[in-house]
């Protein structure tokens, strides 16, 4: 088995704007080994964001390879794809596309209704992921009745309530003051020492980035190592 839990090779992605074809992502390559904290950064329109949402299955490539512990993901068709990335893929968004009629915690068990892993119990774990959260008093709240940096938490959860094997965070900061984004800060870095998470996050956000083990860089479309 590889000691790479993700490995994105020559991945290429390409739009047609008007009659010039233009490159988000040309021939980037990364590989992640378990447990990793990578910090992916890089100016607005440079391909960060695209290239993390084919990493994440949420976009297909133009070209290329991307494997998640040996699976090609880019080859797998759309129901399997689905059902892999349920498994053993969490996201984090910047908007945190929390389900606003339903309270924090059915958004935190989504995913376990959606996948309903017959191998995989939740109580235990959903206890541990509430208290490191500190999200036990507003777990019957609504969306609207949460703060940002609460309802960014919530979205942590519920990325991390399938114990997937890799998570990903597109500007997880984004929306953020600068109290909360410490605060989710933390709480990634705790994810990556206390449960041994592995982290793909695009970020702007250089204190983010400071506490990876990996930073690189996006520009036009290639992935750089600072």
């Amino acid at each position: 088995m590889s000691e790479y839990i993700l490995e994105a090779v020559d991945v290429i992605k390409h739009y047609k704007q008007y009659d010039q074809v233009v490159y988000a992502c040309n021939r980037a390559s990364l590989k992640v080994k378990d447990g990793e904290f990578v910090a992916i950064v890089g100016s607005s329109g440079s391909g960060k964001s695209t290239f993390l949402h084919i990493c994440a299955g949420l976009m297909r490539p133009n070209d290329g390879k991307v494997s998640i512990r040996g699976t090609d993901i880019a080859k797998l068709k759309p129901d399997a794809l689905a059902r892999f990335r349920g498994n053993h893929i969490g996201i984090v968004f910047q908007n945190h596309n929390l389900i606003p009629q339903l309270t924090a915690l059915e958004n935190i068990l989504v995913p376990t209704v959606m996948c309903a892993r017959e191998d995989h119990t939740y109580e235990e774990h959903l206890k541990k992921l509430v208290a490191a959260l500190d999200l036990e008093n507003r777990l019957h709240h609504l969306p609207s009745e949460l703060s940002g940096g609460q309802q960014q938490r919530v979205a942590l959860a519920r990325a991390l309530i399938n114990r997937p094997q890799i998570l990903f965070a597109d500007e997880p900061t984004g929306n953020l003051d600068r109290k909360n984004s410490e605060e989710v800060l933390r709480l990634f870095t705790e994810t990556k020492n206390l449960l041994g998470q592995t982290l793909v996050v695009v970020t702007h956000d250089m204190t983010v980035a400071d506490c990876a083990d990996r930073v690189l860089e996006m520009r036009d479309g290639v992935l750089y190592e600072l």
